[in-house]
């Protein structure tokens, strides 16, 4: 069990790093880029640490990430694999609660990447799915992403304001 969850916490660590490179990419094909490490990494953090649901839950937003960054995500697939995350995630959970909280944030998420090319709109949305994922990463200690949650949404709020329009920066003064 320990070697487990040594072994989860290094690739969520791995996790985190890929995420937090996304948080700070100017366009969404960098931001997806970095998001694919993300989730890959987090496929092998899952299946050591036991949190099924998040597991299937990554392996589609693998799946969304890879078709997002090849302008490949349409529509029908955005749908398909909302359904089937939903589905297959509430099937593998084995964490109650906890276990709805990747379900619901792939969900959110998913629909935000299909429906909107601005990477502020994909910030905002960060920040949400961040805070999901920490309660299930804290819960299933998978540490060094939990923490890296809490620090990325942080970060994502800064890079929220340093690239606000011009004229909202001078409103807030």
């Amino acid at each position: 069990m320990l070697t487990s969850l040594i072994i989860g916490n290094i690739f969520s660590f791995f996790s985190a790093l890929c995420i937090a490179v996304s948080a700070v990419k100017k366009s969404k094909k960098n931001f997806m880029y970095w998001q694919i490490g993300d989730t890959l990494f987090g496929i092998i953090a899952n299946i050591a640490l036991y949190a099924y649901a998040a597991l299937v839950i990554s392996i589609m937003c693998l799946i969304r990430n890879i078709l997002s960054y090849k302008d490949k995500l349409t529509k029908n697939i955005t749908i398909i694999l909302i359904i089937l995350g939903i589905i297959i995630g509430l099937y593998a959970n084995n964490r109650g609660i906890i276990g709805w909280l990747p379900i619901i944030a792939s969900a959110t998420y998913t629909i935000c990447i299909y429906i909107t090319t601005n990477e502020q709109q994909m910030r905002w949305a960060l920040i949400f799915n961040m805070l999901l994922w920490f309660v299930h990463n804290a819960y299933v200690q998978a540490y060094p992403s939990a923490i890296a949650n809490i620090v990325l949404c942080l970060w994502t709020g800064v890079q929220i304001l340093r690239y606000a329009p011009k004229k909202c920066r001078k409103a807030e003064k």
